[in-house]
């Protein structure tokens, strides 16, 4: 058995695509969870999805299903053929397509099951890298942040192609994540985003230069533990965001009521259009910020720490 948390990026949604740095935690209150087990040879490999309540065969799904993908390049990985006779059993907890990093979460899981199982060790690179292929499949032209943070389980300061930096906080940093119960497939924003980058790339890449500015900027901050700057370089970011066109009436509901709850900042969390935001807070007004986004109409709130 093995488990994989979500993740939420603090800084850098949709200019990390272009380069640019971003900033992203674990978020370890929400788990992914596979378990593997031998099953009678000729059985083939089984997968049972429980929050789906679906089973089905391996190779009764596309060669680009993502579960199909992370256990056919970790087996091969790993060296072993895919004749092996295996029931995988995947649960999670973490939302579906609400920028928290579900997909990466299973197919880490998972990865890391099938090496525990065979005996084998994938390091948490190695484990990035397979997750990172099934990444594609999700989002259609991945950063690799994702697959990295929830890997890795570390706070990660991230450059597409250039840097995974696991950095660590000086003082634990909490944070409060509002879910607006609106599913926002990523691959679809990134889409959109870069539809309207390529007919005015001057002005997309002076957005993404700010956005990838605050991000360096944040990295220092959560290093130095100065929550007062996360908070003010949070909230600067979801100006840029809005100037993406990837916030939402719900997103800006929850965000104005976690800030009128005291929260230092917050901004969207991950592709936008739905799905969560995040609030940087106190461990003083964590619950007062969650109340205040029951209130305005969260369908859940994580309230979790950055260690």
């Amino acid at each position: 058995m093995a488990h994989a948390p979500g993740k939420v990026i603090l800084f850098g949604e949709h200019a990390v695509v272009y380069g640019r740095p971003a900033v992203a935690v674990p978020v370890l209150d929400v788990r992914a969870t596979a378990a593997v087990e031998d099953m009678p040879p000729g059985s083939g490999i089984m997968v049972v999805a429980e929050d789906l309540k679906h089973t089905f065969g391996l190779f009764d799904v596309p060669h680009d299903d993502p579960l199909r993908m992370i256990v056919s390049t970790t087996l091969a990985r790993l060296g072993i053929g895919m004749a092996i006779a295996l029931k995988i059993t995947v649960s999670s907890t973490i939302p579906i397509a609400r920028g928290l990093g579900s997909g990466a979460a299973v197919s880490t899981a998972i990865a890391r099951a099938l090496g525990k199982h065979l005996g084998q060790w994938l390091t948490s690179r190695a484990v990035s890298d397979l997750v990172f292929e099934t990444e594609k499949i999700y989002h259609g032209t991945p950063s690799g942040i994702d697959n990295t943070v929830v890997a890795f389980e570390k706070p990660v300061y991230f450059i597409k192609d250039k840097i995974r930096d696991v950095f660590w906080v000086r003082t634990p940093v909490t944070l409060v994540i509002g879910d607006t119960g609106v599913s926002s497939p990523t691959a679809i924003a990134v889409a959109d985003v870069r539809a309207a980058w390529e007919q005015a790339r001057e002005r997309y890449e002076e957005i993404f230069d700010e956005i990838g500015t605050l991000a360096h900027m944040g990295r220092e901050a959560m290093e130095s533990g100065d929550l007062e700057v996360i908070g003010r370089l949070m909230n600067a970011n979801q100006k840029l965001l809005r100037l993406l066109d990837v916030s939402s009436p719900e997103l800006e509901g929850l965000i104005e009521a976690a800030i009128q709850g005291g929260a230092l900042g917050a901004k969207l969390a991950g592709a936008g259009r739905g799905g969560n935001m995040v609030a940087v807070v106190t461990p003083e007004t964590a619950g007062q910020v969650s109340m205040m986004l029951r209130l305005a109409g969260a369908k859940n709130v994580i309230v979790t720490k950055v260690k």
